[in-house]
């Protein structure tokens, strides 16, 4: 089944932050591309890890520092639970706290692990302009996230060349659809991140 927003302007909303001040997200207002990530319970093993993986391609990965692209994430814990997983793991964008669920309605985001976790594992792309590109709904394959992050910004970059081209002048390659294939995950995955709903 598409998801609805694919191809529709991404609805802007302001949280509260790890911090305690407002955070505004109006996709497209900044001209960069936008990952927004939703995840079940700040400080659990899955989104502990998937957390540390957005925060490490940012500081490592040239594709990420090159499209500038704004990283997100947002769960339905309070904003001192929030606070304590950024400060504990060191991340580096905003993390935001959606405890009334206003957000993840917006989004069309619902439950997980067939109604296990509060909120589903979900990660839109939104370009530059603010259209929702595509999304990743997958609550168990945590590492899949960053992967499926990496080829959309592969996508848009190339996209944007072609426009910036020259008319006559070669456009960049399209980026191959093998680039990052989610793998499925494993039956110890699927027990990790079961336990890890639960605790």
């Amino acid at each position: 089944m598409v998801h609805p927003l694919i191809g529709k302007s991404a609805p802007t909303f302001e949280l509260p932050g790890a911090d305690g001040e407002t955070y505004t997200l109006t996709p497209g207002s900044k001209g960069v591309p936008v990952a927004l990530f939703f995840y079940p319970k700040s400080g659990s093993y899955g989104c502990t890890k998937e957390a540390c993986q957005f925060r490490d391609a940012l500081a490592e990965k040239d594709l990420f520092k090159r499209t500038k692209v704004e990283i997100v994430g947002v769960s339905s814990d309070p904003v001192d639970k929030q606070k304590e997983f950024v400060e504990k793991q060191k991340l580096t964008y905003p993390v935001l706290s959606d405890a009334k669920g206003e957000v993840r309605k917006a989004y069309h985001v619902g439950k997980g692990l067939f109604g296990l976790a509060e909120t589903a594992r979900v990660t839109f792309i939104i370009d530059s302009k603010g259209t929702v590109r595509d999304v990743l709904d997958t609550t168990l394959n945590y590492s899949a996230h960053v992967k499926f992050v990496s080829k959309w910004l592969d996508k848009l970059e190339a996209e944007e060349k072609k426009v910036a081209a020259p008319s006559g002048a070669p456009a960049a390659a399209e980026p191959t659809e093998d680039t990052a294939a989610p793998e499925g995950p494993t039956a110890a995955e699927l027990g990790r991140a079961a336990e890890a709903v639960e605790a």
